[in-house]
């Protein structure tokens, strides 16, 4: 067995989208493989025949990231194959083309253009399709220019890129960059007579949740000055034309909605309890009031960390009047049945994460990541999962994966739950430095699914150890709730997990110990730093340094913070000093690398600057690595060649101070 090495993850396959066809038959699905060499991932469509279990390439043109079935043997996905057009769109006229091919064989051919930029598409009816597009409020629309005024309508758009206008908040957002008077507009589009009809107001975020005989839930969160965290729910008619409203603004934080039988059922949170983070619980409209059909005090979707991969998928399915949902428990996530009754049975086994999947009447097909393996097709039947694929089972029969071992202890009463990989060709009467890994969030969950980089540091001789400290996910409300507590007992969890994974393990060596973590986990890391002297170096990654200035800076700052830490600059200053790793940054000696990205808008780039300024100002090695053309995502889905300069630069560090 060969050793894995940091740039293996370039042979990996991510696989994402599972969609099943209209009669069950076939599923569709997405294979993203990366392109170091022009620093992007490939994405084509793949086929998946439930009746003979094979799977095969659709597409070749390498962009084909999302698509939908038009009917039982016919996909539509998008795609920008005319050069006339594109052009035309670099000027800045909106277009998005879509093509259809036939799953039996054959070309793809141009289906339809729309004038938008579609961000999501349902098929409703015969020709008529539901979408959602970008509606800038401030933008200049191109297709209602003509001849000389649309030359200088282009040289307006061009003039307008070297300025932004702000008026509200968010005014930007990761991964989207500025989005002021920028909106996820809702619209029908009828493909014979080309007709684009405006359903939601400019001024709406929408979300397509349920479509039903020609119904529609979405949920809307229509705003001028400052996005709030509920959201209204409607229902639009396509007959009627018309849009009600079902649950009004300032009652819920709605998840998503969907026709069960003859019921409307919709996952929602008050958040009057324990804040943003709060599990949602289900509820059905009954004469037009939310009545609670059970409570559901785990955690919705996939929140299971990885870095092996790319792209999303439905979490959440309707079939045989009940719903199906993906939730995490534990340390694993799982497919969940919902009955109108209020029962809740789990489907699934305790045995990775479910990335996305779809159900028929013969059982389950998803995309997940199962023990140490890395993503496959699977079937959920007779109570049992089959892997169907082998996209990445080269890398489970040549490569040495460790497999996490599980640790369990009591800190304050309540249970903990850790796991060490040891190092490779592990030898009990050699000595070994460590690596801490923090997971982010921090309402996330580690489990014992692969995890790339703490398998090349396993893999290059390290102890990794990780656990999941109050905070996370899978454990309830009540585990999760650390508003107004960062930096205390999360971190009294983290040290003595550390002191336990020590006493078990004399073979590591204490005085070559390093520390790491992204986003919350960054945070972490820099209050470590200035908390302890234990570890001998540190890697703060995508880092929350400073909570008065992440506040007005990031695209979440203004309702994340002062929900999480109980306060606001201006009501209690005092306790967001007091929980800003910042201020304790003069008590550092810990040398420390900064991974942050340029573009990263929910722990912006100042948090990691004012840290590294900081230990720099009082003597402490520092270094700053920062990403340009990167968001918060680096880790996960940043360009292939920049996910190997941070792998690199983070295990150079490493190198440098444990070996």
């Amino acid at each position: 067995m060969e050793n894995i090495k940091l740039r293996d993850f370039l042979d990996y396959k991510f696989l994402s989208g599972i969609e099943l066809s209209p009669d069950k038959n076939h599923a569709a699905f997405v294979v993203h493989t990366s392109d170091y060499d022009d620093n992007k991932y490939d994405s084509t469509i793949w086929t998946y025949n439930c009746l003979t279990g094979e799977s095969k390439k659709l597409t070749n043109m390498n962009k084909e990231k999302s698509f939908i079935w038009l009917d039982n043997t016919t996909l539509l996905f998008q795609s920008m194959r005319d050069e006339k057009l594109k052009k035309k769109t670099e000027d800045g006229e909106h277009w998005t083309v879509f093509y259809a091919i036939d799953i039996n064989g054959g070309e793809a051919y141009e289906y339809m253009r729309i004038p938008l930029k579609v961000n999501e598409i349902q098929k409703i009816a015969h020709e008529k399709f539901l979408i959602t597009a970008e509606y800038d409020h401030y933008g200049i629309n191109l297709h209602s220019h003509k001849s000389d005024e649309k030359d200088k309508a282009i040289d307006k758009i061009k003039e307008n890129k070297d300025y932004e206008i702000l008026d509200e908040i968010p005014f930007w957002s990761n991964g989207e960059g500025f989005i002021n008077k920028k909106r996820n507009r809702l619209y029908l589009f009828d493909k014979g007579t080309k007709d684009i009809v405006p359903i939601s107001g400019q001024f709406e975020n929408v979300t397509i949740t349920g479509i039903k005989d020609g119904k529609v839930l979405y949920t809307s969160q229509n705003y001028t000055n400052k996005l709030e965290l509920t959201n209204e729910l409607y229902l639009y008619d396509l007959y009627s034309e018309k849009a009600m409203r079902l649950i009004d603004e300032d009652e819920f934080n709605i998840d998503f909605a969907e026709f069960v039988g003859d019921e409307i059922v919709f996952a929602a949170s008050s958040m009057d309890k324990y804040g943003l983070n709060q599990n949602p619980y289900f509820y059905k409209l009954r004469n037009g009031e939310a009545e609670l059909i059970c409570e559901h005090d785990f955690g919705m979707h996939n929140s299971v960390g990885s870095d092996c991969r790319y792209g999303g998928g439905a979490d959440y399915r309707v079939f045989d009047n009940c719903l199906y949902f993906v939730s995490t428990e534990n340390k694993s996530s799982f497919i969940k049945k919902l009955s109108l009754d209020g029962t809740i049975e789990k489907i699934t086994s305790d045995n990775g994460s479910i990335d996305c999947f779809d159900i028929c009447s013969e059982g389950i097909v998803f995309i997940g990541l199962r023990g140490n393996k890395l993503q496959e097709i699977y079937t959920y039947a007779n109570n049992r999962s089959t892997q169907k694929t082998k996209f990445n089972e080269k890398i489970s029969e040549t490569k040495n994966i460790i497999k996490p071992e599980r640790m369990e202890f009591i800190n304050d009463g309540t249970k903990i739950e850790g796991y060490i990989l040891k190092p490779v060709n592990y030898d009990e009467n050699k000595s070994y430095p460590a690596i801490l890994d923090i997971h982010g969030g921090p309402k996330t969950v580690f489990g014992e699914i692969f995890y790339h980089e703490m398998q090349v540091w396993a893999n290059e001789g390290y102890f990794v150890f990780f656990c999941n400290p109050r905070g996370g996910d899978g454990r309830g409300d009540e585990f999760a709730d650390i508003r107004g507590k960062y930096g205390t007992i999360d971190y009294e969890d983290l040290m003595k997990f550390t002191d336990l994974v020590l006493k078990k393990y004399p073979q590591i060596d204490k005085c070559n110990i390093g520390v790491t973590g992204g986003s919350y986990g960054g945070f972490m890391t820099n209050w470590i730093i200035g908390h302890t002297d234990r570890f001998k170096c540190a890697v703060s990654q995508r880092s929350i340094s400073n909570w008065i200035s992440k506040f007005g800076t990031t695209d979440i700052g203004y309702y994340f913070n002062s929900d999480q830490n109980q306060s606001t600059p201006w009501d209690n200053p005092e306790k967001m000093w007091f929980h800003s790793p910042l201020k304790y940054a003069n008590q550092a000696v810990t040398p420390t690398l900064f991974i942050h990205s340029e573009k990263d808008y929910r722990c912006w780039l100042a948090e990691g600057l004012q840290m590294f300024t900081a230990l720099k100002y009082h003597g402490v090695d520092a270094r700053l690595c920062m990403f340009k053309d990167e968001n918060h995502e680096l880790s996960r889905s940043g360009k292939p060649r920049h996910r190997v300069k941070r792998l690199e630069e983070m295990t150079n560090w490493f190198e440098k101070y444990l070996r």
